[in-house]
């Protein structure tokens, strides 16, 4: 088994580092930032897949910590529940372990035209047109924040302790994941493995706020199954939270979009984005913050807010009530949920539109039930 391990990922290996020796030699002609950019993040993700240990091996070193040794379990039993039972396409993601040598995996940087909430977008292959862009190195991410401020854009650059590949390469589980709590950790891999089963390109709103449903909302199953009630209740509490920053957030880009709407600029445009923002943190660090269960709403309010904030705390909380309501149509059921949003959005067209369908529930025939009991 170990030695089938390895050759596989020998031979992947051989496949990303060959991809990556390709982008290079193609942008040798074109001096490109971009190709360069490229081949930088593929050469990190060579280093984090040739670091894969199987996270049987360890666990079972004596040098592994007690606390480090219950979280890799704990991971294994969330990607077994979201594979035998969420139905989603964990392959062979997470049975495998890589430390990075540093406590932030990528810097995830977000960039918005200054007077309207328009996400600046970056192209890649299979993703497809992106509303962000990663990066390994500080300096790096600061460096085209700056370069992008200059154009008068606004940015926001936030820590990530995971990504996924989507199924091209057995995901490891990276010591930056791990230093989450129990609920956040296990919410993590099965938010992780449902990108393997369900992405559409250019449609990354949909994907992060589908995953963040599925993440939370199996997270408590999970936990539920278990019968650790505690988390269970706690992963139940984060995903109100989730609920409520999202209806704030959307509350905060409708005002936003009304003074952007009739095209001021200058000191005018100014004042109205400083009266607006300086009244979101008002609300975020008071009433806000006073109605979340497992979010601090006051350290939120502490950061600098402006269009790329938004934009980036909208991506993983976008009509998260939609999700909701079919969770609640189909009688709790996260499976049977997560069963319905995959057949609805199947196929081209916009997604959310396809999910409102799905969510309707079908008009009664007055012979199948009185009009008074007309779901509504």
């Amino acid at each position: 088994m170990r030695r089938r391990f390895r050759f596989r990922t020998v031979l992947r290996l051989a496949v990303a580092l060959l991809f990556t020796l390709l982008v290079v030699a193609v942008g040798g002609w074109v001096v490109s930032p971009e190709v360069r950019y490229v081949a930088r993040a593929g050469v990190e993700e060579a280093r984090i897949l040739l670091g894969r240990k199987p996270i049987a091996d360890v666990a079972a070193d004596p040098g592994t910590d007690v606390a480090t040794r219950d979280k890799l379990s704990l991971v294994l039993a969330a990607r077994d529940f979201a594979a035998l039972s969420l139905g989603l396409d964990a392959g062979e993601t997470y049975t495998t372990y890589s430390r990075v040598r540093r406590d932030t995996l990528v810097l995830v940087l977000t960039a918005s035209r200054y007077d309207r909430l328009a996400e600046k977008l970056w192209s890649y292959p299979v993703v497809g047109r992106v509303p962000y862009k990663g990066f390994f190195r500080f300096d790096l991410a600061l460096k085209e924040a700056r370069r992008l401020e200059q154009t008068g854009m606004d940015t926001y650059i936030r820590p990530s302790s995971a990504f996924s590949t989507l199924g091209w390469f057995n995901d490891p589980l990276l010591s930056t994941t791990l230093r989450g709590d129990s609920v956040d950790l296990a919410a993590t891999v099965i938010h992780e493995i449902l990108h393997n089963t369900v992405f559409l390109p250019g449609h990354v709103d949909f994907n992060e706020s589908f995953a963040n449903f599925v993440g939370y909302r199996g997270a408590e199953a999970f936990f539920r199954g278990r019968g650790d009630s505690a988390n269970a209740a706690r992963a139940a509490a984060r995903w109100r939270d989730e609920l409520r920053l999202g209806r704030f957030y959307a509350g905060l880009a409708d005002r936003l979009e009304q003074i952007y709407a009739p095209g001021i600029a200058g000191p005018a445009l100014r004042a109205e984005r400083r009266r607006i923002f300086r009244l979101a943190l008002s609300e975020l660090g008071g009433p806000v913050a006073r109605s979340l269960e497992t979010i601090d709403g006051r350290a939120l309010a502490e950061r600098p807010i402006n269009n790329a904030v938004v934009i980036a705390q909208r991506l993983y909380r976008t009509r998260l009530d939609r999700f909701e309501q079919l969770l609640t149509a189909s009688g709790g059921d996260v499976k049977a949920a997560i069963a319905a949003v995959r057949q609805g959005v199947e196929g081209d067209g916009d997604p959310w539109a396809k999910l409102a369908a799905t969510a309707r529930p079908a008009p009664s025939s007055p012979a199948a039930a009185p009009p008074r009991r007309r779901a509504r």
